[in-house]
């Protein structure tokens, strides 16, 4: 997908209201090293160097939608548990406008544990509640899905197959947001889809969609036999879509398929990519996009979702960067302040070193480049701060700058090693650098560590102070100067 297609399309969804009705898991990942193999059994001994909690299943849905910049209000049945009520309080932490949670006594909340070495899980741990909800349990779930039906603009099932959405639940869930009006996409578990029949858009991946129909899905020619066939099936949804991994998504709409082939991509971690994929989705149903540019937006969030680990969110500002360029789409990378702070902590988030430098940057000259190329070597992410025209005026004095601020920092943003340009106001960035956070500050040998604005505060946070080497020769005010002597001769 080009930028500013996904542009466009992340604009749309903005503030769109999803309600999620599915099975929360607890998701717990446990990472450690293997150094040796059991005494007792020929088993590996992963020596735990940290745990980790968030949500899976609809939860990840929940976290993913409000990430997008979506809203999402959840419903879900949990047990009287610990883990209940940890799930309780990550939905609320999560940014969830609301969540309805039904405890049902003697029910175990489903749960997840992976286990990781070196980037990759050795085994996972299912709990599962292992049987299906209570009638009063499910008595109490329509309730609060009728109820939270008002303000949505998307109803979405979440299905894990942990005994919630039982047909009986799932029928009258879509016939209660068909009176309201509300599409209905849901993520499918099991056999039997017709408990699914009147929904928008129901989303099985590709050995989902085998097991429903019984049939190969490994060319493009299967997947659209098997997609009419399911199709026949269920004579009240609009539309089928089946995630196909790294051969991207097709789409059965109006008696034509789609194929979307998808980028190509570095895999690390598959755990939650199908809720990524569903979330955006569901969205762009919310906000009115044609399926073919939905499912497309899709496959930009899923496989931006695999390159991290575990049961990952993916924000906007992430999504373009794995767009595709196009002509004019630098601009993007030109943000506000309390923007460039939330991508710098999304970065931290992802374990990624931020690296900081400033300056006027009034005429780009090899200098810069050379200064901005080492800033980006020594960080994983580099953030320019651009003195705005008034702060260069002070700074250098009448008629400069030569060029105004949203001209530069366009020059910036188009350059290969800058990730986000970000102009400030005052004489010096050190306000910038209190807001943003950034692992590393890197200026040029003109000037001296303790002298630099923000200096302190990146040091009392563990930060680095890099001076980067000159390039001799080369220097704005010289190339104004001169400009200024030949324009007289």
């Amino acid at each position: 997908m080009q930028r500013q297609e996904a542009s466009i399309l992340l604009g749309a969804i903005v503030g769109k209201r999803a309600l999620v009705i599915g099975d929360v898991l607890l998701d717990s990942f446990v990472y450690g090293e293997v150094k040796r193999i059991s005494r007792e059994a020929p088993v590996p001994v992963l020596a735990e160097t940290r745990r980790v909690q968030m949500l899976g299943g609809a939860g990840n849905l929940v976290r993913n939608i409000v990430s997008l910049g979506g809203s999402a209000s959840a419903v879900s049945v949990v047990g009287r548990d610990a883990d209940g009520q940890s799930v309780e309080e990550q939905l609320a932490a999560c940014g969830a406008d609301s969540c309805t949670l039904v405890r049902e006594d003697g029910r175990k909340t489903p749960t997840k544990t992976r286990y990781v070495s070196g980037g990759q899980q050795m085994f996972c741990v299912d709990c599962d509640p292992g049987k299906s909800i209570s009638d009063d349990s499910a008595k109490a779930l329509l309730a609060a899905a009728r109820n939270g039906m008002a303000d949505a603009d998307v109803v979405i099932l979440s299905d894990y197959g942990r005994g919630m959405l039982t047909p009986a639940v799932c029928r009258e869930i879509i016939a209660l947001a068909r009176s309201a009006g509300k599409p209905v996409c849901v993520d499918p578990r099991g056999a039997d889809y017709t408990r699914y029949d009147g929904a928008f858009l129901i989303k099985p991946n590709a050995q989902e969609l085998a097991d429903e129909t019984g049939l190969p899905v490994d060319s493009d020619l299967e997947v659209e036999t098997a997609l009419r066939t399911l199709r026949t099936r269920l004579p009240g949804t609009s539309s089928l879509i089946v995630t196909r991994g790294g051969k991207g998504m097709s789409l059965h709409e109006a008696g034509t398929v789609h194929h979307h082939r998808a980028q190509q991509r570095s895999v690390f971690d598959v755990s939650g990519a199908g809720d990524t994929a569903l979330a955006a989705l569901s969205l762009a149903v919310a906000a009115g996009v044609p399926l073919i540019d939905a499912m497309a937006l899709a496959d930009l969030a899923a496989g931006t979702a695999v390159g991290k680990a575990g049961t990952a969110t993916v924000s906007p500002e992430e999504l373009l960067d794995a767009a595709i360029p196009g002509s004019g789409d630098a601009d993007w990378r030109v943000l506000s302040r309390t923007k460039a702070a939330s991508t710098v902590a999304s970065w931290h988030r992802d374990g990624l070193k931020v690296g900081f430098t400033n300056g006027c940057f009034d005429i780009l000259h090899p200098g810069h480049l050379a200064s901005l190329r080492h800033a980006r070597s020594v960080c994983d992410r580099l953030v320019v701060g651009l003195n705005s025209d008034a702060s260069v005026t002070r700074l250098k004095g009448e008629g400069r700058p030569v060029n105004e601020a949203a001209h530069r920092a366009a020059m910036l943003a188009a350059l290969e090693s800058v990730d986000r340009v970000v102009i400030f106001e005052e004489d010096t960035p050190e306000a910038l650098i209190r807001a943003i956070a950034p692992d590393v500050l890197v200026k040029g040998a003109d000037y001296k560590p303790d002298d630099l604005p923000g200096a302190e505060f990146i040091r009392s946070r563990g930060g680095e102070i890099i001076i980067a080497p000159l390039q001799p020769g080369f220097s704005t005010t010289a190339l104004v100067e001169k400009m200024k002597a030949d324009a007289k001769r």
